[in-house]
């Protein structure tokens, strides 16, 4: 199966990275966004950029840096965006409410289905995002974890949001599947006829009852929607088994 194709409409979802201080971070996020199919990174006022370290921590990812729109301010970095989301994990005096990223990502994948323009906007490494930056915003995120350790850097966090609006965008993982071909009925029985045979060889039903012990068989492998080369697989494990018996004098070969 061919590998289908990564979702048009990510390409309507920006990641704004504000004051970033080390440019690996800034490598290391474009590097989470291009892994879940978002590549529109804008930087506001990054300390240093471009820089080697940011190429390097990218790895496949520089093209991300290449493409990423450097701007002055915040504002500039939302033109023209219809939903702001603020990533932020400090009590603030706002009244927006606060959701976690599988709440949020739902409706940020419809706006962008829709051809609206959305924006992640994360703040600086050590003091995360101002409140006038979160004022900009009209929506407030933040990824729930251990009140005790939480201590997720930036491109930590780009990657959760990342993959949460990647999980909701119904990108199908099929072709990840082997492809591979189902047994019919015919077949399964013959495995069956097979299996019953090399095991009346080595005397595996002297005690047993080998009707209904073959019942449970059929009933496991049709439980199993066993494959075709799964059929091949079996049936030569029951030749191997056939041919040992025959090899050490426990039934007679013609």
């Amino acid at each position: 199966m061919n590998k289908p194709q990564v979702p048009d409409f990510l390409k309507n979802i920006r990641v704004v990275l504000t004051r970033t201080s080390h440019p690996g971070n800034i490598g290391s996020a474009a590097r989470a966004m291009k892994t879940m199919g978002l590549t529109r990174l804008y930087l506001v006022e990054p300390k240093v950029f471009p820089s080697p370290e940011a190429d390097t921590l990218a790895s496949g990812a520089v093209d991300v840096l290449e493409q990423a729109t450097v701007v002055a301010t915040l504002a500039e970095a939302l033109s023209g965006v219809t939903v702001a989301c603020a990533l932020t994990s400090r009590r603030r005096e706002l009244t927006t409410p606060l959701a976690v990223p599988r709440e949020a990502t739902p409706e940020l994948v419809a706006r962008a289905q829709a051809g609206e323009q959305v924006a992640l906007v994360f703040g600086n490494e050590t003091f995360g995002l101002s409140i006038g930056e979160v004022e900009q915003c009209n929506r407030l995120v933040t990824i729930a974890g251990n009140p005790d350790y939480f201590s997720l850097n930036l491109a930590m966090a780009v990657q959760v949001m990342c993959y949460e609006l990647f999980s909701h965008s119904g990108f199908e993982m099929d072709y990840l599947k082997p492809a591979g071909e189902p047994a019919t009925l015919d077949e399964v029985e013959g495995l069956c006829g097979h299996l019953a045979q090399a095991m009346d060889d080595i005397g595996y039903f002297r005690r047993r009852n080998s009707e209904r012990l073959m019942r449970r068989m059929r009933t496991l492998f049709g439980r199993a929607a066993l494959e075709r080369d799964e059929i091949d697989i079996l049936r030569g494990f029951c030749k191997q088994i056939e041919r040992v018996a025959a090899e050490h004098g426990k039934i007679e070969r013609s």
